[in-house]
């Protein structure tokens, strides 16, 4: 079945992953790492992350849960000093690969974000030409969990999605960093590409599109 939309995660996607960031604080304080994959990880759909994705706590209150959380876990860190670690740096390759996409197909994004001055695209240097900018006003559509009230890896904001595009999941193409979010987009149909780095990525992503990136992004 052809292709007819390509569907994207934002952040480890056109960004450098987060958790590249996460890991940075976790050595910078004496941390485990990846104990904030961890807490992320543990009750993933009640806990504070999944809260404050779906716009349920605001930012005071996420710092206290995400406390009590790590707390719980034996290595308390405050919620206030993971935020600011969320922005990633653009990956302009990928960019290219979305502008490319986005001439012969529908392009969609899917982002699990935060309603805080420090989820993506919100501080003042990437409001004015940062990786949000460049990025969001290519999409043919686009949820947002903080707005929609629902997040990856629920299957009902693919479903969204494909509704807003006007396509079956069996022609899409979804693309994360996150294999939990990869597995529902196969489970309804999509071909699923879990992002590792650029490489890998739009080799996978020419392989179901019939694009040359290599060509398009030289062109």
């Amino acid at each position: 079945m052809a292709i007819e939309a390509v569907i994207w995660d934002f952040g480890g996607v056109f960004t450098s992953s987060p958790f590249e960031a996460f890991n940075r604080l976790e050595a910078e304080r004496g941390l485990p790492r990846d104990l904030i994959r961890r807490v992320n990880a543990t009750n993933p759909d009640t806990n504070a992350w999944a809260l404050f994705e779906r716009n349920e706590i605001d930012a005071a209150r996420f710092d206290e849960l995400f406390l009590e959380e790590s707390s719980a876990l034996g290595h308390p860190l405050r919620g206030a000093e993971v935020l600011p670690r969320l922005n990633g740096e653009l990956r302009p390759r990928m960019v290219s690969a979305l502008k490319a996409c986005k001439q012969h197909f529908k392009v969609g994004c899917i982002t699990n974000n935060v309603v805080s001055m420090h989820s993506p695209g919100q501080d003042e240097g990437q409001r004015k030409a940062g990786a949000m900018a460049q990025v969001m006003p290519l999409f043919d559509a686009i949820i947002e969990s903080s707005k929609a009230g629902v997040r990856k890896p629920d299957p009902k904001i693919y479903l969204m999605m494909c509704e807003l595009l006007g396509v079956q999941p069996e022609v899409c193409v979804y693309l994360d960093d996150l294999g939990i979010n990869c597995k529902p987009a196969a489970g309804l149909g999509m071909k699923a590409i879990k992002v590792v780095d650029v490489d890998q990525t739009l080799a996978e992503l020419s392989g179901h599109t019939g694009l040359n990136f290599d060509a398009e992004l030289t062109a």
